[in-house]
């Protein structure tokens, strides 16, 4: 097949390695439990101690802090191979390819050596607290406050749509430590639940039902009065956590390009293969022209999709990738990832309207890539300053 042909030019043979390991790794321990997953809404804790164990956490931290010690290629493996096999709900990318990485960068030594090592091991899962019901992308409108008193924040508001809510036990929290400023008035303040749950202040709301996504916990956060020490601010400045974000995003939107890709042939490969055994008219249904030209089409978008996001990762890697590429890559990526499921589902017909099909389960799930991570819109307008 197409697909097939390409290498991309960052592999090498300790990933094809590890990419073989991951992969077995998938295929026996979530593969098996995925539509459990779908139907519980959540991934079980488990299987965090299995990847932790398996290697597949913090894979591009410092061997020092627990990690693996590699780079974003490692974490690109990680990420694609999750989307071939149609595991959404296993919230790494945040965890390991986020907030892992916050921490690493920002953390003072003892936060580190605090945290990086049972995130390796799975021992805590993360999640990162951006989003509020009234706040999306727009970060500098956030109404979440942690307001300092001698050694400690006190920590009020509302986060939503937080991907690993249901199951974190180190939030990274989006707040303002000084509501009088705008972008500088906000810092990033770890919350460990278990030391503020039940009684606390902290709750979780419901685990959000969900379009697509079905097995990834999404939960609503609630803290009224958290009382949260002081050195669990992320690093030693408050005032510094725009800065944080804007400096990370672009990791955070590679993240979501690089599954895009994965989609994307995912959905031709099993397309192709439906196309050749189905039959219409006497004919198979790759033998219509419209369906060959369709593909044509779909399958260079997808080598395009491949080879740009090859060369960011390339750049990341390096530490180059800069904001308004990383922009490009992600709503580009994701746009073709929903114009493509669509039409790949369009060539099966009423089966592809059946969840017992992978191409449906594919379609719901594609729909949020063009929505979390900055919105679409928000990515256009980011690459349109540089103009």
């Amino acid at each position: 097949m197409l697909l097939d042909n390409y290498q991309s030019p960052w592999m090498d043979e300790e990933l094809s390695i590890m990419r073989d390991a991951v992969r077995k790794f998938i295929d026996k321990e979530f593969a098996p439990v995925a539509k459990k997953w779908e139907k519980q809404g959540y991934v079980d804790r488990d299987a965090w101690l299995k990847a932790g164990e398996s290697g597949l956490l913090c894979a591009s931290i410092p061997e020092q802090w627990g990690g693996g010690g590699g780079n974003f290629k490692h974490e690109m493996i990680l990420v694609e191979e999750m989307a071939y096999a149609h595991i959404t709900g296993f919230g790494n990318g945040v965890h390991s390819g986020i907030v892992a990485h916050y921490i690493n960068s920002y953390g003072t030594e003892e936060q580190k050596k605090n945290w990086l090592p049972n995130m390796a091991s799975g021992e805590i899962v993360s999640a990162i607290a951006m989003s509020e019901p009234g706040t999306g992308s727009d970060l500098q409108g956030i109404k979440t406050t942690a307001i300092k008193e001698g050694d400690h924040y006190r920590l009020s508001g509302q986060k939503t749509f937080i991907t690993n809510g249901m199951t974190a036990n180190l939030v990274c929290v989006v707040a303002k430590t000084d509501p009088s400023e705008g972008a500088k008035g906000i810092s990033l303040v770890m919350v460990e639940t278990e030391a503020v749950e039940g009684g606390g202040g902290f709750n979780r709301g419901r685990n959000l039902e969900k379009l697509g996504m079905k097995a990834q916990d999404t939960a609503e956060l609630f803290f009224d009065d958290v009382i949260v020490p002081a050195e669990n601010l992320l690093g030693t400045t408050e005032g510094k956590g725009f800065i944080q974000l804007m400096e990370q995003l672009p990791q955070e939107r590679l993240i979501i390009a690089a599954g895009a890709c994965a989609a994307i042939e995912s959905a031709l490969r099993i397309t192709a293969e439906y196309v050749k055994e189905r039959k219409a008219f006497g004919k198979r249904i790759l033998d219509f022209q419209n369906t060959q030209f369709k593909l044509a089409e779909r399958f260079t978008e997808a080598k395009l999709a491949r080879t740009f996001v090859d060369q960011c990762a390339l750049q990341l890697a390096e530490g180059k990738l800069d904001d308004a590429t990383a922009a490009m890559a992600k709503w580009w990526t994701t746009q073709k990832q929903c114009e493509i499921v669509d039409e790949c589902l369009q060539f099966f017909g009423g089966y592809g309207y059946m969840m017992e099909y992978p191409i449906a389960k594919m379609y719901a799930d594609s729909r949020v890539q063009k929505i979390y991570g900055g919105s679409n819109e928000i990515m256009k307008l980011l690459i349109a300053r540089e103009i």
